[in-house]
Parts: C-alpha cells; sequence; structure tokens
C-alpha cells in the first residue's frame, strides 16, 4: 500500500545522531530502530516488570512486555488503515515504557520522591535516556542511536512538551533533564507535535492498558461483570454477546468484551482520524507537526466512555486494598534501596560503582542510582532488597 503524504518517510529520514551506513541487510531505517529496540537489554527487562499486579501475582497478567506487544499490534493496525509507516509506530511503541520502574507507577513515584532535589524521575524521560545513554551494546556509541524521527516520537508521543501547545496535564515537568541536553544537541522541535505514528502509539497505549486493564481487574476478580455491565460500551457488548452466545462461560465470555472493546476503539480512532485529516488536509509530516492539535484522536462520545471506564478501574482496580498493601511494600523497596546505594555505592554492582565514582556532581551521581534502579525488575528489586536490607520479602494473594 503506498504511503500516505503525511507519513513519515525512513527515505527522508533525518538520519542519527551518530551517522551510520546504510543497513546491510536492506532494512529501512525505521526498521532498523525497531530491531535495535526490541534486541535491546531494557526491552527484554520488560517481561518481568509489573503493569498493573505484581509480576509474582500470576502467570495470567500482563507485565510490561506484553503490554507493550500489545501496543505495538494496535499501532501497526491503526497505522495500516491509515497508510503510516507502519515500522516507525511499532518502534515507538515498543520503546514507549521502557523507562518504567520495577513496581510500575508506585515504583516510578517512589524513585521521583528520592530524587526530587536532584532533577526527579520521569519514565518518559528515563526512556530518552535509556534509547541515548543507557544501553551499551555498540561500540561507536552509546545507546541505541535511533533515528530523530524515533527519538521524538517517543519524547512527544504524549504532545509537545514546550511552548503554547504544552499539556501540562500530561508533562507536568515540562522539559526534564535529558530531553532537554539532547534538544541542544540535536532540535526535537519540542513546541510542535510528534509524527503520526507517535500520536498513533499513544491512543494505542490508552486502548491496550484500558481493555486489557479491564480483563486483568475481572480474571483477578477485583471486580465483577456486575459491576462494570452499566458502564458505557461493556453493557452494548455484553448484550450483544449474551444475545448471540447464551449461557456462554465466563471465560470465554470475558474475552469476547475484551476483543469487542479493543475493535470499537481501533476503530473509533480510525474514523475520526480520517475526519480530521479530511478537514485539515495536511500535506506533509511538517505540517502534521505544526498544527495545532493532534490528529489522531477518539471522537467525543468515545473518549467520554472511555474515561468513565478509566475512572471505574482506578476506583476499584488500581486502588483496591489488595493492591495498596502491594503498593506500600513496593515503595519501602525501591526507596531502602536508594537510601543504601545512595550512602553505601560500593555496594553497586562494580561497573555502577565505578560509574558512580565517576560521575562529577551529586546530581550526576544520583542519575546513576536512579538509571540503576529503574533498571531492576520486580524478582531482582525483591531478592535485592532481602538480601541488603534484610526484607521477609513480599507476599501475595490473589482477593
Amino acid at each position: 500500500m503506498d504511503r500516505a503524504p503525511y507519513a513519515s518517510d525512513p527515505a527522508r529520514s533525518r538520519g542519527r545522531l551518530f551517522p551510520e551506513p546504510p543497513s546491510a541487510t536492506g532494512r529501512s531505517a525505521f526498521q532498523r530502530d525497531r530491531d535495535r529496540i526490541v534486541h535491546s537489554g531494557a526491552f527484554r527487562k520488560l517481561q518481568y516488570k509489573t503493569q498493573v499486579f505484581v509480576n509474582h501475582e500470576g502467570d495470567y497478567y500482563r507485565t510490561r512486555l506484553t503490554h507493550s506487544l500489545e501496543v505495538a499490534q494496535i499501532t501497526r493496525s491503526i497505522c495500516r488503515m491509515l497508510a503510516l509507516d507502519e515500522d516507525l509506530g511499532e518502534a515507538v511503541a515498543l520503546a514507549h515504557d521502557l523507562g518504567h520502574t520495577c513496581f510500575g507507577h508506585t515504583g516510578e513515584d517512589a524513585l521521583a520522591a528520592c530524587m526530587q532535589d536532584v532533577g526527579g524521575f520521569f519514565h518518559n524521560d528515563q526512556t530518552v535516556r535509556i534509547c541515548t545513554f543507557v544501553e551499551q551494546r555498540y561500540a561507536a556509541f552509546d545507546g541505541l542511536n535511533l533515528t530523530w524521527e524515533a527519538i521524538e516520537g517517543i519524547a512527544k508521543h504524549n504532545g509537545p512538551l514546550a511552548g503554547p501547545l504544552a499539556d501540562t496535564k500530561k508533562h507536568g515537568a515540562g522539559v526534564t533533564e535529558t530531553i532537554f541536553d539532547l534538544d541542544k544537541k540535536w532540535h526535537l522541535e519540542l513546541d510542535g507535535h510528534a509524527g503520526l505514528e507517535a500520536q498513533v502509539a499513544a491512543l494505542a497505549d490508552d486502548i491496550a492498558y484500558l481493555s486489557h486493564d479491564l480483563d486483568d481487574g475481572l480474571r483477578s476478580q477485583l471486580i465483577t461483570m456486575e459491576q462494570i455491565a452499566p458502564l458505557p460500551l461493556v453493557h452494548e457488548f455484553l448484550a450483544e454477546i449474551d444475545g448471540a452466545y447464551p449461557g456462554l462461560i465466563e471465560r470465554r465470555r470475558r474475552h469476547e468484551l475484551h476483543r469487542r472493546l479493543i475493535g470499537a476503539l481501533v476503530s473509533d480512532v480510525v474514523a475520526e482520524t480520517r475526519r480530521r485529516l479530511a478537514e485539515k488536509n495536511p500535506r506533509s509530516v511538517e505540517e502534521v507537526r505544526t498544527a495545532g492539535a493532534p490528529f489522531v484522536q477518539f471522537s467525543p462520545a468515545i473518549f467520554a466512555a472511555q474515561k468513565e471506564i478509566r475512572a471505574h478501574l482506578f476506583a476499584n482496580v488500581y486502588r483496591s486494598a489488595h493492591l495498596k498493601d502491594v503498593r506500600a511494600h513496593a515503595t519501602r523497596v525501591v526507596t531502602d534501596l536508594y537510601e543504601l546505594f545512595n550512602t553505601k555505592p560500593e555496594l553497586l554492582p562494580e561497573s555502577w560503582a565505578a560509574a558512580h565514582h565517576a560521575a562529577p556532581t551529586p546530581r550526576a551521581k544520583a542519575r546513576i542510582l536512579a538509571d540503576y534502579i529503574a533498571g531492576m525488575t520486580d524478582r531482582f528489586a525483591l531478592d535485592e532488597h532481602k538480601r541488603l536490607c534484610g526484607s521477609s520479602g513480599m507476599t501475595f494473594s490473589n482477593p
């Protein structure tokens, strides 16, 4: 299928921070980006980083890895329907959670509290830092040396970070340290929107976590079908399922709800985006970046519906008593490890201790600690806390 004029074109990429020859295997620049992300150590660690439930709680709950794969699949599907570059969209989708700590947003909040006087911690900033510095696999450069378009998409997939279009609700931190420093070397146009592929990845993230957190909430019995039946979209899909398949066992009924919810949200995004593109008629990716609003959006009705479902998840899953206890222990684990390594950096692994010693300022030393702790998986963090702090470990009992 031909690429739309407003799509990103790998043949016209702005290149890499460290110039490289084209792929010897004929891959496009964006295909190489995707492959480097998949082969990175940070990506592999996502298998043992929590999404909502801690990794130990059961083999069937989503992890950051399965979430990222679901986001990538949805992104490719939407990009294909909109005639965008699927490889760039997939690269941004696969990379978007690389900077998450162990224990999900709870771990991020704990590490941010530890770092509040030395630059703070923000997972999106950490993702850019991983892609440009922390990953050290290649002989010629630090990081993954992704294309400008991939880095721009990762940094700005939730919208502009600076200027009048910046959304302070999404980006309360403004332009964070890593992104600020990178922008000085490699102008990322932080006051504009990202390309459409990154905009698609952002909405695919919303679609994936909304649908699978609902599914995991039902699986864990933190919520029931009876509780969610009145919610918008849910009630009509359950009516369709029960009408077509009376007496369907609950597991299949839950799966049917999950797939129909994803299908409806994807279809809505595609229809609404096509409407906006037809209305504004951008003729290039540059016109997409300078537009006053994102093109990839839910319709107002579906936006309101998914917002109500999200509110139900916050009230009954994310803030449940069961997860509250888990979050409290996770906060203690991250905080204890940071304070321990801050006072006794010699307890770090040899290479990390050397990097900490070589860091020129207290702020730089703290960033090394954040890199190390953020890279931990749930299991490794728990094991290290038990080994170094004498913790009895976290207990897991499904509600």
